[in-house]
């Protein structure tokens, strides 16, 4: 992936060393939205994704941690940072902002970009105590994305699946859910999910998921007509990161077994398929997944 010597993003804020610590695997209170399917908790199952209950806030209750004010402030704060992963996720960033900036004018709108936190092990947040465990995640009561880079080793020691490209789509899908927020979809989801049963739930939680993938193939897609970012290969290791964290990839990792009902995120299958719609279209009405009559 061609990244290098781009605009970095002025919205990074890096709490790195700031001795949050990693133990314990705290949860959220307010609606966090995050990238994997398996609840964390279990023992070798320490997988990237936000425990299925926490997703869209199906635990209930309002965000604990510190207010947007006082984070902002506390960017503000902050040195920059300058190592090559943070000038790497600051430049992809960016990317998304320059991408989803002229989508929206086009359609009469406004992008307000979001935050992006580095931590390591723990860091506060609007929806509560963020934990690394979790993976990134985006926290729409403070309109931020919060990643601890040690994921993206992670994902090569776990998963098998390296690449630049890779790691840009979970940025890219987590940005995803600030779209999402931005257009009201999250709300609207949240709100039908609290009079649905726990199938239906998990039903409209997979198509946000889907949708939030197609929207990081939109991203993908306007970024290489600007930037010409691709490189050989990249798509495929996109495709390879979807392809590990889909709900059937990961229950059949850690318990053996694939439970279609418990799905919160989409099959390997599907996650590949509207991403892909996504990056070959370039067309955010191509990722209407709640009208899709396949997902």
């Amino acid at each position: 992936m061609k990244w290098e010597g781009g605009r970095e993003s002025d919205n990074v804020e890096d709490r790195r060393g700031e001795g949050g610590g990693g133990g314990g695997f705290g949860g959220f209170g307010g609606r966090s939205i995050g990238l994997g399917t398996v609840a964390i908790a279990l023992v070798a199952s320490i997988f990237f994704g936000v425990d299925p209950r926490v997703v869209l806030g199906l635990l209930g209750g309002g965000g604990g941690g510190p207010s947007p004010q006082v984070q902002q402030q506390r960017q503000a704060d902050a040195p920059k940072a300058t190592d090559r992963e943070s000038r790497f996720v600051g430049t992809v960033l960016a990317m998304t902002e320059d991408a989803w900036t002229p989508l929206f004018k086009e359609q009469g709108g406004t992008y307000k970009p979001p935050r992006l936190v580095l931590f390591e092990g723990r860091t506060d947040t609007a929806c509560g105590a963020g934990n690394s465990a979790t993976g990134p995640f985006y926290c729409p009561p403070d309109q931020t994305v919060y990643i601890d880079l040690s994921f993206f080793r992670l994902m090569q020691e776990r998963f098998n699946v390296a690449g630049e490209f890779a790691q840009a789509y979970v940025i890219a899908h987590e940005v995803g859910h600030h779209v999402q927020n931005l257009l009201g979809v999250s709300d609207q989801v949240h709100n039908a999910q609290q009079s649905a049963s726990e199938k239906q739930g998990n039903a409209l939680s997979v198509k946000l998921e889907l949708q939030a993938d197609c929207l990081a193939g939109v991203w993908a897609y306007h970024a290489n007509q600007k930037q010409a970012i691709l490189e050989s290969g990249d798509v495929e290791t996109a495709l390879a990161a979807a392809t590990a964290i889909g709900d059937d990839a990961l229950q059949r990792q850690s318990q053996g077994t694939v439970v279609p009902d418990s799905f919160t995120h989409g099959s390997s299958a599907q996650r590949v398929r509207w991403f892909r719609r996504g990056i070959d279209s370039g067309d955010v009405q191509q990722c209407n997944t709640f009208d899709a009559r396949q997902l």
